[in-house]
């Protein structure tokens, strides 16, 4: 017999489908309680070895703001010049990040050297110390959905970079970098999609060996 009821399973499929990428956001402040509670589903992320490599950095001043800023439109450009024609033009229009009116943004690194789980699981595949971070993010963006609020995940910037700007460790390696905030709107269509950029499959596609 299913621990969830019907409704809740329902809820939970419903959550996954609202959840999308937002890159415009109200000016609203988030409530500091309505954070940390989301933040909170970090530490119930399943990681490699119980590692929990997962290093957050809260970006708020001006400078960081600035620097992390100047990194996207740096990258930008240059992705851009990767396109031509019609591609191109399309890809100019594309709003690809909140940076600029997200009231919260969060650095998400990890620490590939963290001793923690003493290297269990990671051995052979060290990457999945980064998986697990995703896995967290994963779970912070369902309970920021869940709280009304959106996330939008910028991947149009040089790491290195914003490692630098933001004084991390040494050994810390950028996983995302979250815009948060009121979105303007809710839609269950994702923005590329809507813009033509690509479609979303329907299925996934399995196969057997």
């Amino acid at each position: 017999m299913s621990t969830f009821s019907k409704d809740f399973q329902q809820d939970l499929w419903d959550l996954m489908r609202w959840r999308r990428d937002v890159r415009r956001f109200r000016a609203d402040p988030v409530d500091e309680a309505v954070l940390m509670r989301c933040l909170a589903a970090f530490a119930l992320a399943p990681s490699v070895g119980l590692s929990e490599p997962w290093r957050v950095i809260r970006v708020t001043s001006d400078r960081a703001r600035a620097a992390a800023l100047d990194n996207f439109r740096d990258a930008n450009a240059r992705a851009l010049a990767g396109y031509d024609g019609d591609r191109a033009a399309l890809y100019a229009g594309l709003k690809l990040s909140g940076m600029q009116e997200a009231p919260v943004q969060l650095a998400i690194f990890c620490d590939e050297a963290t001793a923690k789980g003493s290297g269990l699981g990671a051995g052979t595949m060290p990457e999945m110390r980064r998986y697990s971070v995703v896995a967290a993010i994963t779970q912070f963006w369902l309970a920021a959905r869940a709280l009304d609020l959106g996330v939008g995940w910028v991947s149009i910037l040089d790491p290195a970079r914003l490692g630098r700007d933001l004084d991390v460790a040494e050994d810390w390696r950028l996983v995302a970098y979250l815009c948060v905030g009121h979105p303007e709107e809710a839609s269950l269509t994702p923005e590329l999609e809507e813009a033509g950029w690509e479609t979303r499959r329907r299925a996934v596609p399995v196969e057997e060996r």
